[in-house]
């Protein structure tokens, strides 16, 4: 799964022109997390349904951002859940470096992304945990 951080002015509407942006061409934001840093920037990070389109309007908007790949795991909303694949990523010896939330499109199910070293390592780690607890 592919995410892009984009690095922007932290200052009232930045956020919402640039999500604007986004949804004027039918992208679904999945998952996002947004964080001011110390030197007035926010870092915003998000997966979307359409990384094409994604990355199209970042260019158009002239952001700075770069793309990377992420696990995801679409967990069952009950207690344990994310213990139970944060565990197993443990036991695969895989650090999560950080992690947020979002809403799979069209059935609402909790997804988890997490930024990883080894994303494809990490997936099929969390795939296996989606399966079982399937």
């Amino acid at each position: 799964m592919k995410e892009f951080t984009v690095h922007l002015e932290d200052r009232p509407g930045t956020l919402g022109k640039l999500c604007r942006a986004l949804s004027d061409q039918g992208v679904n934001i999945v998952a996002f997390q947004s964080n001011p840093d110390e030197k007035g920037k926010s870092t915003f990070r998000l997966v979307t349904d359409n990384p094409n389109a994604t990355e199209a309007v970042l260019e158009s908007e002239h952001t700075t951002h770069t793309e990377t790949q992420v696990a995801e795991a679409k967990l069952p909303s009950r207690s344990g859940a994310l213990a139970g694949a944060a565990a197993k990523l443990g036991e695969g010896n895989i650090n999560i470096n950080y992690a947020y939330a979002g809403i799979e499109p069209g059935t609402n199910a909790p997804v988890v992304i997490f930024g990883v070293a080894d994303a494809g390592q990490a997936s099929k780690i969390l795939d296996q945990v989606a399966a079982a607890a399937a």
